[in-house]
């Protein structure tokens, strides 16, 4: 995985804080969506016993306090399970991406057209996915919009009656 995982506050979002994930970070991170659940034990006999018992404990400490990570207590350790899937978190780096390439100009014509160009670059079949994507969305949107038009409007049961 690429050292792109930046998150926001706590306060703007439900998942991550500030900081990076480093390379530790990642493969424990990794290990738990492999396993579901483990304990400082079980990851430090099963793969990672190159590691010290210590920095993996304090690893899974800092993904906890990171709020990626749940854990119980399990007699004198914790257990510890991811609290995202790997695309959720994927979708929240992405998020966070996006929302900082639109604030990096007073207006959000410029990045969308680097992205655009970008995405052409990559892979033209992108282009044509980014397309249904913002008609699936426009649809979707159409619909909230008249479906809260639709709720103002007297309702033929509502036999003359004005709705407050």
């Amino acid at each position: 995985m690429k050292r792109i995982f930046h998150f926001r506050s706590s306060s703007e979002s439900s998942v991550g804080s500030p900081g990076q994930l480093g390379p530790l970070e990642q493969r424990l991170l990794e290990a738990l969506w492999s396993r579901g659940t483990a304990t400082v034990r079980e990851l430090f006999s099963n793969g990672a016993e190159s590691l010290a018992y210590t920095t993996i404990m304090t690893t899974l400490d800092r993904l906890y306090k990171k709020n990626l990570l749940t854990r119980e207590a399990e007699g004198r350790a914790f257990r510890y399970a991811p609290r995202v899937t790997r695309e959720e978190l994927h979708r929240e780096v992405a998020g966070v991406a996006f929302r900082q390439l639109l604030d990096s100009s007073p207006s959000a014509a410029l990045p969308l057209s680097y992205l655009v160009e970008i995405v052409s670059e990559r892979d033209a079949q992108l282009i044509e996915d980014l397309r249904e994507a913002v008609e699936s969305k426009r649809r979707e949107l159409r619909k909230s919009d008249l479906f809260k038009n639709d709720s103002r409007k007297k309702l033929p049961t509502d036999r003359g009656r004005e709705k407050p």
